[in-house]
């Protein structure tokens, strides 16, 4: 153990909170069935279909144009294992209803009105996933196909029939209330994603919406989950986003102010859309041999090392969900991203990130950031997201009893226990490597957590202070030199800075036969030095509404790349202090 002077150990008694973000104290059992544990840095290492490096993925896409659609109506999807698998709707329409003995409803989507723009694509989904021809981004036919004016060959679409519980509180039926998934596209390696479009109108899950979206969420939206992949974090992805001059009302704040706004519609895709409020709904209404039929239906087509036969199968796929939520959400952390609306119904049985809305990427380090101003009792901020975990896994559990024998059900809330123990791990390992430490020394979590206090005593930066302390090489540490690293600065205002240097500087010497500029391109491989803050997102929004898309575009090219410096990414100031009108800025529910 280090030796820590009385003065450092008497203000840093809390430290240790920080480390997991106020997750509650809970009992660390190892988990029936789980998953062996991820000893690798990489953020990767977890997860049903390993992600690759964007080098690799580019790579791996650099085929011949002539390989490429560049004909729309060559491009076909399939809705058949869909409908063939569950019982749909025996009701027709998009009216409002309260839905019974389904997984979906069909629901045609309700094409935009006025004329309709491309506001932004995503050229590796579209080559690199649907093996189209970004040319035909250019032709009137992609717009209708992909705002819901037209159907994909093959499409029967589909709205999904879920509950969920929302802020704490059972929710009933929620279900697509402005989404209708289109078909299942099978990708040139096999890959199988449901292509869904948001924005598209009414379905019977609608309630008292009316199934639009509008430009502002649209375009945090497609940003987002573009930017998270290329950050590594396990997400859903967008193809490309349609803007129109369809007249859309909104009261964006809840205050009685409403505004008229313009329809959007975002494509975009996933493996699979199922919730934890896709089980729910079925549980809650006693529909047991559906909820069967679908447990089964998502084990065989997502998670293969599950036996069929396997009598505990239900079991061993709760304590995966249980392991990858865990993961999911440390990563989520690392990257200093809230998700703002932690609700059952918004987190994925394939732990990928689901559901963009009023989220985050928090700037001073706080615990207690919440992005969501819906959120007045701050439930979803950063610091309580393990613990939301925790409370939805809670609810899985309960959703999975009645499948369950009561022997399963006991093992079960041990596996759960172990979810804190999991999460805990994870983020350690995560932020290690955030710091650019290799092997383990007893101290690490003390290092680590201290770090975090002192950045939340001078609320420095999140992303660029760990950014910079990859960027500047150990002498200049040791020297104190942090000349143009505004991060390091405020940081370094803090009383102990020196304290947490000199524990720092001797970790890393102890690492043998660790160049230096070794550690700093691991630190610059895993710390981004651009992630989408919401006045980024605010500022290209705004330029977006008067039908000015070219900040959405770089953007999305400067977020494809976040942790190469890029000089047109300098110029617009992504990786400098926030403007002082980033604090004013304000993000609800909604969309």
């Amino acid at each position: 153990m280090l030796a820590h002077s009385a003065g450092t150990s008497v203000e840093m008694s809390s430290v240790h909170t920080v480390l997991v973000f106020a997750l509650v104290a809970a009992v660390s059992v190892t988990p029936v069935y789980a998953l062996e544990s991820c000893q690798s840095t990489d953020r990767d290492c977890h997860g049903h279909d390993k992600k690759t490096s964007p080098d690799a993925i580019r790579s791996r896409w650099n085929v011949n144009a002539s390989n490429l659609m560049q004909d729309l109506d060559q491009f076909s999807v399939s809705c058949t294992k869909l409908i063939d698998a569950f019982p749909l709707d025996e009701v027709d329409g998009n009216f409002v209803r309260t839905v019974k003995n389904c997984i979906f409803s069909k629901s045609i989507p309700t094409p935009l009105k006025g004329p309709l723009r491309l506001a932004a694509v995503s050229k590796d989904v579209l080559e690199g996933i649907l093996n189209v021809d970004m040319a035909v981004t250019q032709s009137e036919e992609f717009l209708h196909y992909a705002s819901g004016g037209k159907l994909l060959p093959g499409s029967v679409p589909l709205a999904h029939r879920y509950g969920g519980h929302q802020f704490g509180y059972w929710a009933g039926q929620l279900g697509d209330g402005r989404a209708h998934s289109l078909g299942q596209y099978t990708d040139r390696n096999g890959g199988i994603w449901e292509l869904q479009l948001k924005g598209s109108g009414k379905t019977p899950y609608s309630r008292s919406g009316d199934g639009r979206a509008v430009i502002r969420s649209s375009v945090r939206e497609f940003l987002c989950s573009e930017a998270m992949h290329f950050l590594h974090v396990p997400t859903s992805r967008a193809a490309s986003l349609i803007v129109s001059d369809e007249p859309v009302m909104r009261d964006q704040f809840y205050n009685g102010n409403v505004n008229t706004e313009r329809g959007a519609v975002v494509l975009r895709l996933a493996k699979s859309w199922f919730r934890i409020g896709s089980l729910e709904i079925l549980s809650q209404s006693g529909e047991i041999d559906l909820l069967r039929k679908l447990l089964n239906f998502v084990i065989d087509e997502h998670f293969s090392s599950i036996g069929s036969d396997d009598p505990d199968k239900y079991l061993v796929f709760y304590s995966t969900v249980v392991n990858e939520t865990a993961h999911l959400i440390a990563q989520w952390m690392s990257v200093g991203f809230a998700h703002g609306v932690c609700n059952t119904d918004n987190f994925s049985l394939l732990s990928i990130t689901i559901d963009y809305g009023p989220f985050g990427f928090m700037e001073s380090y706080n615990p207690d950031f919440v992005p969501n101003t819906s959120d007045d009792e701050g439930r979803y901020s950063i610091g309580a997201q393990a613990n939301v975990g925790l409370f939805n896994l809670e609810k899985l559990l309960t959703a999975l009893s009645p499948v369950l024998t009561k022997k399963q059900q006991k093992e079960a809330n041990v596996i759960l226990k172990g979810y804190v123990h999991i999460y805990q791990m994870r983020f350690h390992q995560l932020f290690k490597a955030k710091l650019g430490l290799l092997r383990d020394e007893e101290d690490d979590g003390y290092l680590i957590a201290f770090l975090l206090k002192m950045m939340e005593d001078t609320q420095s930066d999140f992303t660029m202070t760990f950014r910079q302390l990859g960027e500047v090489s150990a002498q200049r540490l040791h020297n104190g030199n942090f000349t143009q690293m505004w991060a390091l600065e405020d940081l370094s205002s803090h009383r102990l800075f020196s304290d947490w240097l000199s524990m720092y500087l001797l970790r890393l010497g102890r690492q043998q036969n660790d160049h230096d500029l070794d550690r700093q391109h691991r630190m610059n491989n895993v710390n981004p030095r651009y992630v989408l803050r919401n006045w980024m997102a605010e500022s290209a929004i705004k330029k977006a509404e008067m039908n000015d898309f070219s900040e959405v575009e770089l953007l999305h090219h400067i977020l494809s790349s976040p942790f190469v410096t890029q000089e047109t990414a300098e110029e617009a100031g992504y990786a400098a202090r926030p403007p002082l009108w980033a604090k004013r800025l304000k993000v609800s529910c909604s969309s």
